[in-house]
């Protein structure tokens, strides 16, 4: 009984991360001042190979997820399949949530209001990522590449974690720059995620949705 209970409630925050996840990525996409790291990279080489960002987002994911068995050292299907499950919603529902904004005049709000709608965004990704992290059935790949890296390399450091999962994105934040000669969602809310996201994620551990505890499996 016990078991069950904690398996629902793990589902429960799994599908809620989803939508606050999506939903904050898309929000700060649409405010064009910059959005999370992963995602602004994900923009950029959008525009660069002139396929839709949902797509893109889930070819990503699925080239993130390779890499993630690699540093396993084993092939781990579960992890494997789950990344894969997280990825296709996930991807889709960030373009759903971009059109939602778009009709909605986001883009078109003034300065200050964008900046703060920015940072929201950015702080319901770090909710986010905490409470499927902390779930731990399934994860977006990119999260869990965090998550790997978190315990099993730097001993449970969220910001360590989350600075050391960034080289991949911004290596191709930089080289769709040098492609292209501009860039794409990339700003204040990008500097804002590279300093302050594993530090947001961190505290949600401890102060959002207190009743859910990490199932770490590493």
């Amino acid at each position: 009984m016990a078991k069950t209970k904690d398996l629902n409630q793990r589902l429960y925050y799994l599908g809620l991360s989803l939508i606050i996840n999506s939903a904050g990525n898309a929000l700060a996409i649409s405010t064009n001042l910059g959005s999370a790291v992963w995602t602004a990279s994900a923009v950029n080489l959008s525009k660069l190979i002139s396929v839709s960002l949902g797509t893109t987002l889930f070819a990503y994911g699925v080239v993130i997820t390779i890499l993630n068995q690699l540093l396993l050292g084993s092939f781990d299907r579960r992890r494997f399949i789950s990344n894969l499950l997280f990825t296709v919603p996930f991807s889709y529902l960030i373009a759903l949530f971009e059109m939602l904004y778009e009709a909605i005049g986001i883009p078109q709000l003034d300065f200050g209001v964008r900046i703060l709608l920015d940072i929201l965004g950015l702080f319901m990704v770090a909710v986010a990522v905490s409470m499927y992290s902390r779930a731990n059935l399934i994860m977006h790949p990119n999260d869990d590449l965090a998550y790997i890296v978190r315990f099993k390399f730097i001993h449970g450091n969220p910001v360590l974690s989350q600075w050391a999962s960034y080289v991949p994105p911004l290596l191709v934040i930089l080289v769709c720059y040098f492609l292209a000669g501009k860039t794409y969602a990339v700003g204040f809310g990008t500097i804002f995620a590279l300093l302050f996201q594993g530090a947001m994620m961190g505290w949600a551990d401890t102060h959002a949705f207190t009743k859910l505890t990490h199932h770490v499996d590493l």
